[in-house]
């Protein structure tokens, strides 16, 4: 395993920031690390970059423990930090060669970084001279320089437009081929894009850990999309088996869900025969990730 936490708890003073946290995670898996303002995720990625200490513990990333084995575990990840802390001051190429220096990096690796993060046509320019997205994509050009094993990246795409957006998706992707990629986002669109897994944190638990696919597949209840050849009376639905609600979207389109995973289609076309209706179409809606996520910490905020 590339990445391994056992039982890690941190408190700031009577907050208990995280609450016994264990997972793993193997090579060549990118991880969405989820969760609402405050659960955990930053604390938990400072510990694995060993800027901070656990309470209780440990931790091991690519074979090496973040306490006893600082040095080595700072070489073989790269880490973008939330709040990308760079020396505006400074020319692009400036800034990594400083940082290539400190890796022991030879000048060929920044201009394939140069290249391979987009910052060619911004490369001459100041640091602070740069858009937020460039900003961004200095920040993991950096994280990127020493060619790490573990990619530790939080909130990687703050402030990219839509085209910087993908491209930067289909390059965290590329690089998940053969490293570990662990990052943390709010935006769902994102992780359903190039994440293998999902990790949901609230108040310093984890409350869900599932492969993607299966996550959004294992749903504990039902949503169908219904249009009928005329109008319904919303009471006319309550006859229907371990219906929860029925939402009317317009006319005659209705969207029903039920408390189970069991198809109910066929209730809904006896449903329909019962009171002389046609059903013009009935699709089964499976749940996004935005509406899980909500599902598992929402309740409990």
């Amino acid at each position: 395993m590339s990445l391994v936490v056992e039982n890690i708890s941190k408190n700031y003073g009577d907050q208990k920031a995280l609450d016994n946290i264990s997972f793993s995670i193997k090579k060549g898996e990118i991880v969405g690390f989820l969760g609402p303002n405050g659960a955990g995720k930053s604390t938990l990625m400072k510990i694995l970059t060993t800027y901070l200490k656990a309470d209780s513990g440990s931790a091991i990333v690519n074979d090496f423990n973040v306490v006893s084995e600082q040095k080595n575990v700072q070489k073989s990840v790269g880490y973008l930090p939330e709040h990308n802390p760079l020396y505006l001051d400074l020319y692009v190429r400036e800034y990594l060669r400083f940082n290539a220096d400190v890796y022991g990096v030879t000048k060929t690796r920044i201009e394939e970084v140069i290249e391979l993060t987009g910052l060619t046509s911004e490369s001459h320019k100041k640091i602070g001279a740069l858009s937020k997205g460039y900003r961004q994509r200095v920040g993991l050009a950096t994280a990127l320089l020493h060619q790490p094993d573990v990619l530790i990246l939080d909130e990687p795409t703050t402030g990219l437009d839509p085209n910087q957006l993908v491209e930067i998706r289909d390059l965290i992707k590329n690089i998940g081929k053969d490293k570990t990629v662990f990052l943390s986002t709010h935006i769902m669109q994102e992780v359903e894009a190039i994440c293998d897994r999902v990790i949901i944190i609230d108040k310093g638990k984890i409350v869900t850990d599932k492969k993607l696919n299966t996550l959004v597949t294992d749903a504990t209840e039902q949503i169908l999309e219904v249009e009928f050849d005329k109008a319904v009376d919303q009471s006319d639905f309550a006859i229907l088996p371990d219906l929860i609600k029925a939402i009317n979207i317009h006319d005659a389109l209705w969207e029903l869900t039920f408390s189970t995973a069991t198809d109910r289609r066929s209730d809904v076309f006896d449903f329909a025969q019962n009171k002389g209706l046609k059903t013009l179409q009935i699709a089964l809606k499976n749940k996004n990730l935005e509406q899980i996520f909500r599902e598992k910490t929402a309740k409990k905020q």
